[in-house]
């Protein structure tokens, strides 16, 4: 995904967020919201053989986490397993009647009629996956796919984050990923603050970087963090909360 959608990933979720700390719950509401379905669910490997739903955006999201975990099978297990997206398009399929024979009846009945599933990772190293349903058959074009990825990602940078300095891959604020993520997010931030472009956000942070002799990534995470605003009264355009 180039750098316009991604920035275009994070303003929807810094409108989601509402001036709040961003939380899982936020970027899958934002992703219901671009990828156009009508709920998600992130369940992670806690253990050798321990799952765990970290969130869900309603009911029949949660029943679904909770159907996979409980049959040991469906796309978010396959997408785990597999490391790649599974995207089924029709649940009433006989593919995905044979395929998933316990999975699929009970999430019909649930409310899905199509499911996508696309794996969290870091490099080769996977911990779970998003889960994208909707209560209606139809696939996802690939614009939607490279949006559902890039939420996924954001999903990873969040685990990450919340994992602390315990383990060297979780360090986030050293993380090359993890800093242009801070970036991107702050520039979503200013879209929604200010009410401009992308490109003219962008162009602000970089600007109030240079005039403060700072690195952009430190004031992208004091954007991100809230210690800093660009939409209160000040010479240079930004100030404090």
């Amino acid at each position: 995904m180039n750098e316009d959608g991604v920035v275009r990933i994070w303003t929807e979720v810094a409108r989601e967020s509402k001036g709040e700390s961003v939380t899982l719950a936020h970027v899958c509401a934002a992703a219901v919201t671009l990828v156009g379905v009508n709920g998600v669910g992130v369940t992670v490997r806690v253990g050798s053989s321990a799952w765990a739903t970290m969130h869900a955006t309603d009911e029949t999201a949660s029943t679904l986490e909770e159907l996979q975990v409980t049959v040991g099978q469906g796309p978010c297990v396959d997408a785990f397993s597999d490391g790649g997206p599974v995207l089924a398009a029709d649940l009433t399929a006989r593919e995905y009647q044979l395929r998933w024979p316990a999975f699929a009846p009970g999430a019909l009945g649930a409310g899905a009629r199509a499911i996508f599933a696309v794996p969290l990772q870091l490099g080769a190293i996977r911990w779970g996956a998003m889960d994208l349903y909707r209560s209606v058959p139809g696939g996802l074009d690939p614009d939607r796919l490279a949006d559902a990825l890039a939420f996924a990602e954001c999903v990873n940078i969040l685990l990450l984050d919340g994992a602390g300095d315990s383990a060297e891959p979780t360090r986030q604020h050293t993380d090359r990923t993890a800093h242009q993520a801070e970036v991107h997010q702050a520039t979503g931030m200013l879209v929604v603050q200010l009410g401009v472009s992308a490109e003219t956000a962008f162009a602000r942070l970089r600007g109030y970087a240079y005039a403060h002799d700072r690195k952009l990534g430190e004031v992208a995470r004091d954007v991100v963090a809230r210690r800093l605003r660009f939409d209160t009264e000040s010479p240079d355009g930004g100030g404090p909360p």
